[in-house]
């Protein structure tokens, strides 16, 4: 009996190099597959492929392990050897850092040298013309290019100010004209993409429309550049996932907007997710910038908030300016009147 048994589990021994010995030259023709792959530009993982390969191996077994025994076997073999060669079992985003389909920066877009930090400014609505006149006017002075104004204003009640819309655009692209600065406006609904298209340089997806994914595939289909902001509730993945849906139609001029999160804190607007600057930065290749208004709503620690962004890496910033704040329609008490914006400017030197 006991010399039955050493002989037994002599069997199982050499078996078990038997098997560490196939496992490992099978990781080395995946490393040879692994170049292949990287000379052709293809993906790594190949679900289908991975698929077809445990249907064989199911079909061909004959016991005594049960099917679903034999599948996590072979599963874990096969996610074991990708964990070693560095392969992510998801999908290889269009927007990754390591892709070959690389998006421009924001300058690029616009065919500006320079890398200096993006400032992105304006009412929070379009008023009255002679309010923008005014903000543009300034701006223009500033050496600032990118003037920010809503004609449609998604709001939380109905009764509050929905934005002049077509007249909105008209006053927007007339005044930014005059003063020659680029304009950027929220596109909220799919039927008025061609219309804003006519009138504005960039298109923004506001913080509700980030999981419109039909917005998202038709402003794709343009070639004007995109302001993505981050949803109220959403992950960085899913904000990633998002912009990835503008560019798989084609559009890769899209700017990633940090706009906040909602938590519990109650001391700002929303929760200003810092984070999510350098972990864009360093898994895409798409530039962000940061709403320090929506984000804050309030003024009193702009400052500093504005300096913690750029020096987390982003690419500008967005801040709601106007004339008199106080006679705004929307947002009255986030929006810096002019001089306290030009103080923002000068701490950011």
């Amino acid at each position: 009996m006991d010399k039955d048994l050493k002989f037994l589990r002599k069997e199982i021994d050499n078996i078990n190099i038997e098997i560490l010995n196939l496992i490992n030259r099978r990781t080395n023709l995946l490393g040879d597959i692994v170049k292949l792959k990287d000379e052709s530009g293809l993906e790594y993982f190949d679900a289908e492929r991975e698929t077809e390969m445990l249907q064989k191996i199911l079909n061909l077994n004959e016991g005594p392990l049960y099917n679903e025994l034999v599948k996590e076997v072979f599963s874990k073999i096969f996610s074991t050897s990708l964990k070693y060669m560095g392969i992510n079992r998801e999908r290889k985003l269009l927007i990754s850092s390591n892709s070959n389909n690389r998006c421009p920066s924001i300058n690029e877009m616009f065919g500006y040298d320079n890398s200096e930090p993006v400032i992105i400014a304006g009412p929070c609505a379009v008023e009255k013309p002679e309010y923008l006149e005014t903000i543009a006017g300034f701006l223009k002075g500033k050496g600032i290019k990118f003037l920010r104004g809503g004609a449609y204003k998604p709001r939380t009640s109905p009764y509050e100010f929905q934005g002049l819309r077509q007249e909105g655009l008209k006053i927007l692209h007339e005044v930014a004209k005059r003063h020659g600065l680029h304009t950027i406006t929220e596109v909220v609904d799919t039927r008025d993409v061609e219309l804003v298209a006519q009138y504005v340089d960039v298109f923004q997806i506001g913080a509700r429309n980030m999981h419109n994914f039909e917005l998202l595939k038709e402003v794709g289909q343009t070639k004007h550049p995109v302001v993505l902001k981050r949803g109220i509730s959403a992950t960085i993945q899913e904000f990633m996932l998002a912009a990835e849906y503008i560019v798989l139609r084609g559009n890769s001029n899209v700017i990633m907007c940090e706009r906040g999160i909602r938590t519990y804190e109650t001391k700002t607007r929303n929760t200003l997710d810092i984070s999510s600057i350098p972990i864009i930065k360093q898994e895409t290749h798409l530039p962000i910038v940061a709403d320090l208004s929506h984000s804050l709503g309030r003024k009193d620690i702009i400052k500093s908030i504005a300096r913690a962004v750029l020096a987390a890496g982003a690419d500008g910033i967005m801040v709601e300016v106007h004339p008199v704040p106080e006679l705004a329609l929307s947002d009255s008490k986030q929006q810096l009147n002019l001089t306290e914006f030009e103080e923002l400017l000068n701490s950011l030197k």
